[in-house]
């Protein structure tokens, strides 16, 4: 089958992307699995240890997830005691879920990660300036604003 150049996988945008990302978070496995989490309970923590409190609407929205998807992780992260979930005073359709003290701890176990997934990239022969790093997370959240 002959393909037009712009329909292979090489040229597509979207699949480096994909695979990078698959890539970065595999490399948070190793420090986040000792403490039972994983990159998406992490990523949820990330958030509210900047928010404290949040409906659950708007960490789908802050995390680009969907209900469906954050429904468990937020099981998981109540069995562990890390956070409680519960109607908003204010407007009782609103589910809301804040951080608990054991929350707040967890915090100071986890809060050298970016450090040691940087460095264990670095040891592997891959060492990215932070001036690049930075221009990069900028771009990528200049496309998340239009996907």
């Amino acid at each position: 089958m002959i393909l037009d150049d712009s329909f292979k996988l090489k040229s597509q945008v979207c699949f480096p992307l994909y695979a990078c990302a698959r890539r970065v978070a595999n490399n948070y496995a190793p420090y986040l699995e000792p403490l039972g989490l994983t990159y998406t309970q992490y990523i949820t923590m990330l958030i509210l240890w900047e928010e404290e409190e949040i409906t659950i609407k708007d960490l789908c929205l802050k995390l680009y997830l969907d209900s469906g998807t954050i429904t468990p992780v937020i099981k998981k992260l109540i069995n562990d005691g890390y956070i409680i979930k519960h109607r908003s005073v204010s407007d009782e359709r609103l589910v809301v879920v804040s951080l608990t003290d054991e929350g707040r701890k967890l915090y100071d176990k986890v809060k050298d990660v970016p450090k040691q997934v940087c460095g264990a990239l670095n040891e592997k022969g891959y060492e990215i300036s932070d001036e690049k790093l930075s221009v990069l997370r900028d771009l990528l959240y200049e496309i998340l604003k239009f996907c």
